[in-house]
């Protein structure tokens, strides 16, 4: 159905092949960037390739149902009636990794979900009031806030490339007899001759040793082959491949990995075709006050961020947006939080480069959206798929990683500071801050 007098574009309703064809082009602009967030915080936490496939699952998932709530709406509470993608947001990587390393393995995944339960009711809370505070986040607060998370974020990708210098270390000891028996062994080297007594029942040690892989000239050549393929297609690709640079630059790298043996499809053919995204999996969720401050923290300025998309699309589309439909959207981007803690995931946000993609392609229909939506749940129940995404070697996702860090809208470095150049420079104050 095309547009008439009484329907506005951002209301038209599309054919379904082209609806589909569309949806699909805003679900492959996205996936690279969505799918990192879990493979980040999945090894962060020490999880087994199987427990990161749960993540990526059900990230696509979630994605999808919070992508059609905010673009179709929910109640007169959620939705701001968009054509608006969601997406597990960078602005929560920083903490979330330092959770996940402190507390590795189940039941650190248990606290970390706790945490960002916790922020999405508090977010779902605040987002009227925080709609009403954009006068105190200008745009040299949030564009030095954005930009100083990709920056932070930067070492990740790196260390994704190159390896970690050493291989395992032991971890924290607490039990005062194993502590003591380490004392005791550590003298004993000391003094040659000296009798070494057995490892208390319980001590597990793991070695501290060089990694002899570090550096390897075959990663890092892989790693440069995606990068290069990235930015290479980013600079002379136009329209569709243009939006698609990362995810035709992992394709890139994973075939190459793949030639070279790197890259094992074991995995993939053991996973099952088709499998629920069930809440809970990895048990029921514990909650830290200090750790929902922060991630509530993150999420304020993460509602910025929305706000300012928000804004940008209502332009775009021509639709004006008032005070409780901005609410609405924040109000929503609050639920996609409370959903992921509760389906295994992470915080979600607006994504930046499906905005980018509505400007491009010109089509302002929100449907468009909730069939993206829709197309994200299909993807999130095929297990195989998140079974291919976790196989992808670390080096692919280091040369990709570099780009979505510097810019998670992936277009152009300077894009994740573009706020920066409402920034007059010659006024001191703003300077200083």
């Amino acid at each position: 159905m095309g547009t008439n007098a009484t329907t506005a574009p951002v209301d038209e309703r599309l054919p379904n092949g082209r609806l589909a064809a569309l949806g699909l082009q805003h679900v492959l602009v996205m996936y690279a960037g969505a799918v990192a967030v879990p493979l980040i915080v999945g090894r962060a936490l020490n999880l087994t390739s199987e427990e990161v496939s749960i993540l990526i699952a059900a990230d696509l998932f979630v994605c999808g149902i919070v992508s059609i709530i905010q673009s179709m709406g929910f109640t007169q509470y959620f939705g701001i009636k968009l054509p608006v993608m969601m997406g597990v947001t960078f602005a929560a990587v920083g903490p979330m990794v330092s959770m996940a390393q402190a507390n590795p393995g189940q039941e650190g995944a248990q606290l970390l979900f706790g945490t960002v339960i916790g922020a999405g009711i508090i977010t779902m809370i605040i987002a009227p009031a925080v709609s009403r505070m954009l006068r105190f986040f200008p745009p040299v607060v949030t564009g030095t806030i954005i930009a100083m998370i990709g920056i932070t974020l930067m070492r990740v990708g790196i260390n994704w490339i190159f390896g970690n210098p050493v291989g395992p270390t032991a971890p924290t000891v607490i039990n005062p007899d194993h502590l003591a028996w380490i004392q005791h062994a550590q003298s004993a080297a000391a003094m040659p001759g000296s009798a070494l007594p057995p490892p208390p029942e319980g001590l597990a040690l793991k070695a501290t040793v060089p990694n002899p892989r570090y550096a390897n000239l075959t990663g890092l050549g892989i790693a440069a082959i995606v990068l290069t393929s990235i930015l290479l297609i980013a600079k002379f690709a136009k329209g569709f491949l243009a939006n698609v640079a990362v995810l035709l630059g992992i394709v890139i790298g994973a075939v190459v990995a793949s030639a070279m043996g790197i890259m094992t499809y074991e995995k993939v053919a053991n996973a099952a075709w088709v499998d629920l995204v069930l809440p809970f999996h990895f048990g029921m969720p514990k909650f830290n006050i200090l750790h929902i401050a922060t991630m509530t923290l993150v999420m304020i300025v993460v509602l910025i961020e929305s706000t300012g998309m928000f804004l940008a699309l209502s332009d775009m589309t021509g639709k004006k947006v008032d005070q409780k439909d901005l609410a609405r959207g924040l109000r929503t981007d609050g639920l996609g939080t409370l959903l992921g803690g509760i389906f295994n995931t992470f915080p979600y946000s607006s994504f930046s480069q499906n905005v980018g993609l509505v400007a491009v392609t010109g089509v302002r229909s929100r449907f468009v959206c909730v069939a993206g939506g829709v197309i994200l749940i299909i993807l999130g129940l095929l297990p195989k798929m998140a079974a291919l995404v976790e196989s992808l070697p670390t080096v692919v996702l280091g040369g990709a990683g570099i780009v979505m860090f510097v810019d998670a809208s992936r277009h152009s470095p300077a894009d994740r500071i573009r706020h920066l150049a409402d920034l007059d420079c010659c006024r001191s104050a703003e300077l200083v801050l």
